[in-house]
């Protein structure tokens, strides 16, 4: 393998390496639900298992492959040592050809150099990009493995238009003809699931006053109104879409993106221009810690 071959190499070897490496101390710190859906955790815990020795062995290869190239050169270089000499003792007899092609080789120089420097530069070039991107492997695995965990922020909802009725894609297609009826327990309903019933009822006022509890985080409104808000993960948190419920209450707002516990009952809006038909009207709002699982799935 070539000098300009192993840069590539090893650099592509090595961004697996780490990869895999901080995705399987993700899972050995409990934090690899934070970044994907608990659906894929085995999956991905095998397959960093298998990428680990894969591209160690990778690298192994690689670094061989130099060592032999090296030799070889080495071997050539010695081996050409008696034709050079020869070469050298034919310089009187080939005296008269190189005076009479020095003209054509003095006029053909710049083509050469020309020739010569576009492999420097792309060379250099390679190895730059090479670098940059090293830097930004590492760069990104060390943040995943020495900063603390961080969940999506209000700011990521409302940029991501969680007031919104058009939430299809956080809160599924699940069938909710039954959501909410009688006979049915709804103790365990999160944020989504309310969400899903009410973004898929026709007849909201059949909503109304039927008790909640959920926690989330604020997304604060107008008008001593906020929005209680999750981020529902299909498959890692890059497709997060934020779903949230929209909650009225008498008392202090808490600020933007603390967790907190909510006890009240469905209401209608008292915004009739507002998109969403139905609200929670709080009748308590206690500050809570973020939970070990943040997200809904």
């Amino acid at each position: 393998m070539s000098s300009s071959e192993q840069g590539p190499a090893y650099l592509g070897l090595g961004s697996v390496l780490a990869v895999a490496l901080g995705m399987l101390w993700l899972a050995l710190v409990g934090h690899l639900d934070l970044y994907i859906n608990p659906r894929y955790d085995l999956f991905t815990i095998v397959l960093a298992a298998v990428a680990v020795p894969a591209s160690v062995a990778g690298l192994v290869a690689v670094a061989r492959g130099h060592g032999h190239a090296h030799d070889d050169g080495a071997g050539h270089a010695h081996s050409d040592g008696p034709a050079h000499e020869h070469a050298h003792d034919d310089g009187p007899a080939h005296a008269r050809d190189d005076a009479a092609d020095s003209s054509y080789e003095d006029g053909s120089d710049a083509a050469r150099a020309v020739r010569r420097a576009a492999p420097t530069a792309a060379r250099v070039t390679r190895r730059v990009l090479g670098v940059a991107a090293a830097v930004v492997t590492v760069g990104i695995t060390a943040a995943m493995l020495v900063l603390p965990p961080t969940t999506l922020s209000a700011r990521t909802a409302q940029q991501r238009s969680v007031d919104t009725p058009t939430l299809s894609n956080a809160t599924g297609t699940q069938d909710v003809a039954l959501l909410g009826s009688e006979g049915v327990d709804t103790s365990e309903y999160g944020v989504k699931d309310w969400a899903a019933l009410i973004r898929q009822t026709t007849d909201t006022t059949a909503l109304v006053g039927k008790p909640v509890e959920l926690s989330g985080f604020v997304v604060p409104g107008a008008d001593g109104s906020f929005t209680l808000t999750r981020f529902v993960i299909s498959c890692c948190a890059v497709d997060a879409q934020p779903v949230g419920l929209g909650i009225v209450t008498d008392g202090a707002v808490p600020d933007a993106d603390r967790w907190v516990r909510v006890t009240g009952k469905l209401a209608a809006n008292p915004d009739q221009s507002a998109e969403a038909r139905i609200v929670v009207r709080a009748a308590s709002v206690r500050v809570i810690d973020q939970p070990t699982d943040p997200y809904e799935y």
